[in-house]
């Protein structure tokens, strides 16, 4: 070896050395700070539950402004929490990283010592094995010192084989580490891009606040006014509908789209409750002027202004749209409509905003927008439906609600409309 190899060598180790000592000084703390974070984590989850809970029991109550005021404002605490928590998981995951790379330079100045030890057992190896017996006994080597030769061989051996199987297990804990770090890096960059939804999320839900006590005046009359507006208006936008859905006469072949079965979709939130079903439910029937007797043609899912509303599976954005500018209060509000790859369409209405647009192709899970009270909602909630591509289109078609307004939005034939929950999975 070159005096130049040399030397580099060295130096290489005393750097590795150096980072390796570094590391044991701060691994300690390191881990010390991981669970600290861990305890803030438990803490922030218990406090973001007991809220989910006194905000659920508020869609219980009845409709009143006091209700809905305090809804909000519990939804407000509860992403202002939510944020808590994720900046306390990206903290923790920064340091598990950190521990993870302190690791990882260990067990590389370890493979390197390793390296270098079996290198020099090679070479005693070679100087050891080199010299015939015959010719050593010709030149004086005696008996007992060729046996001495021959233990001092085998332990070299033994030595070399011994570092070789250390060798291999370091590279093992190496690749593992390695894995472990990448995966880890993945997790922190979902959490950034979930601390910036929830931001959105949290700006929504103070808008939705400011605008519902600015609307009424803080005067619980004029919100059941507003409830009662919004009513009516959904009962005229149904009667549109129905009447321009039943000339439709879309063709649609019962084999073009995919046979029920559970999982084919994914739920659109992150966390479900059902507040009205598909078709005759007992609300339909005791309300038919709402659905002209036929049903309701989607699943109401619970969701407070500001929560993310996911893609069902990946697909093709056929078009967004907001009828609320044609006739405020009377149809889906903002709206984001999806052919999938299986025959399927879906839509999400009452949104408070859209982050994707006609043409866009969008994967399973991904945020399309959030949630709100858009349309003819009373309350907020996701309106989530799901249909054969074929019967259904984005047309325009004349209101009567709001005379001389045209709406531009999804409609299908009567027989396009499937039940999500036949293509969604079980709940527990």
């Amino acid at each position: 070896m070159s005096r130049g190899r040399a030397v580099v060598i060295l130096c290489t180790l005393l750097g590795v050395l150096w980072a390796i000592t570094t590391y044991a000084d701060t691994a300690s703390d390191l881990q010390t700070q991981i669970d600290a974070s861990t305890e803030q984590i438990a803490q922030l989850k218990a406090e973001i539950a007991q809220l989910q809970t006194e905000l659920n029991s508020t869609s219980e109550q009845k409709q009143t402004l006091q209700m809905a005021v305090r809804a909000l404002d519990l939804n407000i605490q509860k992403l202002t929490k939510n944020i808590s928590l994720t900046n306390a998981q990206i903290t923790q995951k920064d340091k598990e990283i950190t521990s993870l790379s302190g690791s990882i330079t260990t067990t590389i100045g370890n493979i390197v010592t390793s390296k270098m030890e079996i290198a020099g057992l090679l070479r005693e190896h070679e100087l050891l094995d080199a010299q015939p017996i015959a010719v050593a006994l010709l030149g004086g080597t005696t008996l007992s010192e060729l046996f001495d030769q021959a233990a001092t061989l085998g332990s070299v051996r033994t030595g070399l084989q011994n570092h070789i199987y250390e060798l291999s297990s370091l590279k093992i804990t190496y690749e593992t580490d390695k894995n472990v770090a990448e995966k880890k890096r993945m997790e922190l960059a979902n959490l950034k891009a979930n601390l910036n939804q929830e931001k959105q999320g949290l700006a929504i839900a103070r808008d939705a606040q400011n605008q519902l006590l600015a609307e009424t005046k803080n005067k619980e009359s004029t919100y059941q006014a507003q409830i009662a507006k919004k009513q009516a208006e959904e009962i005229k936008f149904e009667q549109d509908l129905l009447n321009f859905e039943s000339q439709l006469n879309l063709l649609v072949n019962p084999g073009s789209f995919a046979a029920a079965q559970a999982g084919v979709l994914m739920w659109p939130l992150d966390s479900v409750y059902i507040t009205q079903y598909f078709g005759n439910t007992d609300f339909a029937t005791k309300n038919p002027q709402l659905y002209n007797g036929k049903g309701h043609n989607a699943i109401d899912l619970r969701a407070s202004p500001g929560t993310p509303v996911r893609a069902a599976r990946g697909g093709v954005v056929r078009g967004v749209g907001n009828t609320d500018l044609t006739c405020p209060g009377a149809s889906y509000g903002k709206w984001v409509f999806i052919d999938h790859d299986n025959g399927l369409s879906t839509i999400y209405a009452h949104l408070a905003t859209y982050t994707v647009g006609q043409g866009d192709t969008v994967s399973q899970g991904q945020v399309l927008g959030y949630s709100d009270t858009t349309g003819y909602a009373t309350g907020p909630h996701l309106h989530f439906g799901v249909y054969a591509s074929a019967g259904a289109k984005i047309t325009s078609f004349p209101s009567k609600s709001c005379k001389g307004k045209v709406y531009t939005m999804p409609v299908a034939d009567l027989s396009a409309y499937l039940n999500p929950l036949s293509y969604l999975p079980i709940l527990p």
